[in-house]
């Protein structure tokens, strides 16, 4: 804090005094009676946009700004009355320029009794680029995409990335909020005061010294910024006034954190919180500690891909001879590459590396001109939000990409459809429809004789020693077996290569699509199995049929001319009835023949037309009932894993 003699106070009180003699009384009411010392002033944080308090701000010319606001609620309050404190303006020269300045800055003009205020200036909100929206918008459809399928543990750390990113867009995109973090005794606090120029983080040997998070901006605007990472108005400062440290870090919002190896865990609570939520992070190390464990396992490492918002001071460097403080630089260099951190060097993006003393200054102007290029750059707030794009898309890399080629081929199609028509029956459907053909063909072009000695051995064959005919039952269930295998089959293919939950997903649907298909495949079965009557006859079948009916005749006629020139009826001639027995004899058979080959072509086209009827049957009920749910479900991994190339900026890769 700013030491401030009570004669300094007494001085500038004076000086004041004597400046608003010449005003007129109701100029002289609107200052308190005792307004508040420049000690309590310091503790005043940065209200401007949150609590109504009064501003007002005086820069190195002499220019005044005021805005007074009364709280409705406290208008006794000698703070808020005067107007005079809101931005805590602290840090100021304790001498007799800085004292006049001071009493000018309270002056408020009053015209007709009024205070004249000046509206404040809104800063412009935070503009992301093309590219960097459009990754925001494919994590969003990708998180609302997914609900379904993940839990929402899986999808916190992007869902977190978006809120933020939307918060961070609405506030000011003219100031960039830096944290400044480290372990304890490596000196931050001591740092954090050399870049504002006036001790306003408390240092010591006590540890941890830093109890809760400080916040210093160097110019307006920046209140609803630090509302955001919760810091108090008691705690939030102003550099100290000079007109060349606020034109090189104009917008720059510098926030000062608990150690993060504290022993208290609240103050490692806050640190990982704040950490969260500001655009840029200068880690500050010393020689001791530099290599420790908890700060590359716990922060660097996992931080990896914030390397352009990210500095490492080597602080402390006086306590080092000679080149050891290179040595140890160097050293770090190492470390920091071994965690995966791209370091910018040769003009390529990534973290800078430096290495000061804040208690010798060595290196503070260094850092403050490589700080005010970097906020004057306006790009971290983005470039921080990308790179939480990228850490939020590794994480749920496991439940996107694996990379194999995933889907259901043709090929396995292809065995569904046939394992559903084997279940069916579908072979033995088609060869029973070509021996129907075949019989209706017998019937037609057979010899009388020979049909009526079938049909007589048929009903003279026993029964007894003939296989016993399968129970339905038995063939139910073995139907069924190969439903259930078909489906396990065909989900195991199209869920190999795909990520667990979705894979999860994939089998989830083909079981809900198995329920009642074998009763389906069965009715279907029934409906597209033969068709009722005969099967239908070619166009030469009655041709045959009379010349079968004419080798008949020609037997008959040829053994009744025999019969009566037995009895004696007719005249003995054995020529000619013996031929037209012969003939009919031999032609009878040799018709059934050739009609049984030419009906074999017919038959077996019958018989794979049904076959084919009840596989196509069998195929659409399974498409229906199984294909179609894994498709949908393919198709939305599919478009998750779109959207999932959108979120890393590339292809997945998984074919």
């Amino acid at each position: 804090m700013t030491a401030v003699t009570d004669q300094d106070h007494t001085d500038e009180m004076d000086h004041a005094d004597h400046a608003d003699d010449g005003r007129d009384a109701d100029a002289k009411d609107e200052r308190p009676e005792n307004p508040p010392p420049v000690e309590a002033a310091q503790e005043i944080g940065d209200q401007e946009d949150t609590d109504g308090h009064a501003r007002v701000r005086a820069d190195t010319s002499g220019r005044t700004e005021s805005r007074a606001a009364v709280d409705p609620a406290n208008p006794t309050d000698p703070e808020e009355a005067t107007g005079s404190w809101d931005d805590g303006l602290i840090a100021r020269r304790v001498n007799e320029t800085t004292a006049a300045q001071q009493a000018a800055a309270v002056e408020i003009r009053a015209s007709r009794g009024q205070q004249t205020a000046h509206p404040a200036q809104v800063p412009a909100p935070l503009a992301y680029d093309g590219p960097l929206r459009s990754r925001l918008d494919a994590l969003r459809e990708l998180v609302g995409l997914s609900r379904t399928r993940l839990d929402s543990g899986t999808l916190a750390e992007a869902g977190r990335v978006l809120d933020e990113a939307a918060a961070r867009r609405r506030l000011s995109g003219q100031h960039t909020v830096v944290a400044i973090a480290g372990a304890t005794g490596s000196g931050k606090s001591q740092l954090f005061n050399a870049l504002a120029g006036v001790a306003i983080s408390e240092t010591g040997v006590r540890r941890p010294t830093t109890a809760a998070p400080i916040a210093c901006s160097w110019s307006d605007g920046a209140a609803t910024l630090i509302d955001r990472i919760g810091i108090p108005g008691r705690l939030r400062r102003r550099p100290l006034q000079s007109a060349e440290m606020e034109a090189q870090l104009r917008g720059l919002v510098l926030v000062d954190l608990p150690d993060h190896d504290s022993a208290a865990v609240a103050h490692r609570e806050q640190v990982d919180r704040v950490l969260a939520l500001v655009d840029a992070v200068i880690w500050v190390v010393d020689p001791e500690k530099y290599a420790d464990a908890i700060l590359h396992e716990r922060y660097l490492r996992p931080m990896a891909g914030h390397a352009e918002v990210m500095f490492v001071v080597l602080n402390q460097i006086d306590r080092l001879p000679g080149e050891a403080a290179d040595q140890v630089l160097d050293d770090l260099r190492r470390l920091l590459d071994e965690d995966g951190i791209a370091l910018g060097e040769y003009g390529e993006p990534g973290a800078t590396v430096l290495s000061l003393s804040a208690l010798t200054g060595d290196g503070i102007p260094e850092l403050r001109e490589v700080l005010g290029q970097f906020v004057a750059d306006r790009g971290a707030a983005a470039r921080r939000i990308s790179a939480d794009v990228d850490a939020a898309a590794w994480r749920l890399r496991p439940v996107y990409a694996t990379g194999r080629r995933t889907g259901l081929s043709e090929e396995a199609r292809d065995e569904f459809a046939a394992r559903l028509a084997d279940s069916v029956g579908a072979t033995a459907a088609g060869e029973a429809a070509e021996r129907a053909w075949l019989r209706n063909a017998n019937r037609a072009c057979g010899t009388p004789w020979l049909r009526l000695w079938r049909w007589y051995n048929d009903r003279r064959e026993p029964t007894t020693g003939r296989l016993p005919v399968r129970a339905q039952e038995d063939e139910e269930a073995t139907a069924r077996q190969r439903v259930e295998q078909a489906v396990r089959t065909v989900a195991d293919r199209a869920s190999g290569g795909l990520p667990a939950p979705w894979a999860q997903a994939v089998r989830e649907a083909a079981v809900r699509g198995a329920q009642g298909l074998p009763e389906a495949l069965d009715e279907l079965a029934a409906r597209a199995g033969l068709p009722v009557g005969r099967p239908p006859r070619p166009g030469w079948w009655p041709a045959a049929v009379l010349a079968q009916a004419s080798m008949t005749i020609l037997q008959v006629v040829g053994g009744l001319w025999l019969l009566g020139q037995i009895i004696g009826f007719m005249a003995p001639n054995l020529g000619v009835p013996v031929l037209l027995m012969v003939a009919g004899i031999i032609g009878g058979p040799l018709v059934e023949w050739s009609c049984r080959m030419a009906a074999r072509g017919p038959a077996r086209r019958y018989g794979f037309d049904a076959e084919r009827r009840l596989r196509e049957a069998a195929a659409g009920c399974g498409r229906a009932r199984v294909l179609d749910p894994l498709a949908a479900e393919l198709l939305r991994y599919r478009e998750v894993r779109e959207q999932y190339g959108r979120v890393t900026g590339a292809g997945v890769g998984t074919g």
